[in-house]
């Protein structure tokens, strides 16, 4: 057997790294949700149509807010950016601006995101009763975790308490932006919608980062303590099995 010389290792350890076929580490949360930029992309629109309705009428605002957010979609896609934060952009905008359009009101325009966030905060909050927390399915769906941890009760207190923290924000967002839009406080609505947007979003996730960590760490360990006791099981079968050939002549 040939041994590798530290030389040989680095020439070994570039190639990797200059292969396109590398695997490139999963961005977080933050960078899929577009980070910083994403969080300003979304307030700009909502700033400029409260701003041109204030400033003239609804359709100036409704026209304005859905080339805003076309415009930033486009500049997005040139700069070759995370494209899911673009195009859920325009369709946000454009079924705000349409409802707004129906309604015949400026504050119809914030009525879609009030019923987005009541029916994910019944629907988290409905999953902590069923006990299937939403974090730790939606968690495991994508990463194939599996649904092992609902096996663990420890576990599943870590998801329930990371949904509670999600159906709280939804919570807040509808109680707070129903209550501006009943009393005709667009210009409000509007800041209110800025202000609970990426800011209580991010804890939220800080809380789902906290109960994943939590999960993840138990499941290594149930992982490292079966496979010490497989590894102890095969030993002792090899172990009894090969001494008698070993000892024959």
């Amino acid at each position: 057997m040939t041994e590798e010389t530290p030389e040989k290792q680095a020439t070994q350890n570039k190639a990797a790294q200059d292969d396109p076929r590398a695997e490139k580490p999963m961005p977080t949360l933050w960078e899929q949700m577009g980070g910083m930029v994403g969080f300003i992309s979304a307030s700009i629109p909502v700033a400029v149509f409260v701003i041109v309705n204030w400033a003239t009428s609804l359709g100036p605002a409704i026209w304005s807010a859905v080339g805003v957010a076309v415009l930033i979609a486009v500049v997005r896609i040139i700069r070759k950016e995370q494209l899911m934060p673009a195009v859920s952009g325009i369709f946000g905008v454009a079924i705000a601006a349409f409802i707004a359009y129906r309604v015949g009101e400026a504050k119809g325009f914030f009525l879609y995101g009030i019923w987005v966030s009541g029916v994910l905060g019944a629907s988290f909050l409905i999953s902590i009763f069923a006990r299937w927390p939403l974090v730790g399915v939606i968690w495991s769906t994508l990463n194939g975790h599996g649904l092992g941890w609902r096996k663990d009760l420890r576990s599943r207190r870590d998801y329930d308490i990371a949904t509670a923290a999600w159906t709280v924000v939804f919570a807040a967002r509808v109680i707070v932006q129903q209550w501006l839009y009943n009393t005709d406080e667009t210009t409000l609505l509007g800041i209110a919608r800025i202000a609970m947007g990426y800011p209580l979003t991010a804890i939220a996730l800080l809380v789902t980062v906290w109960a994943v960590r939590r999960v993840d760490k138990r499941d290594k360990a149930r992982e490292e303590a079966e496979k010490a006791e497989t590894e102890l099981v095969e030993r002792e079968l090899r172990a009894k099995y090969d001494r008698p050939a070993q000892e024959s002549p």
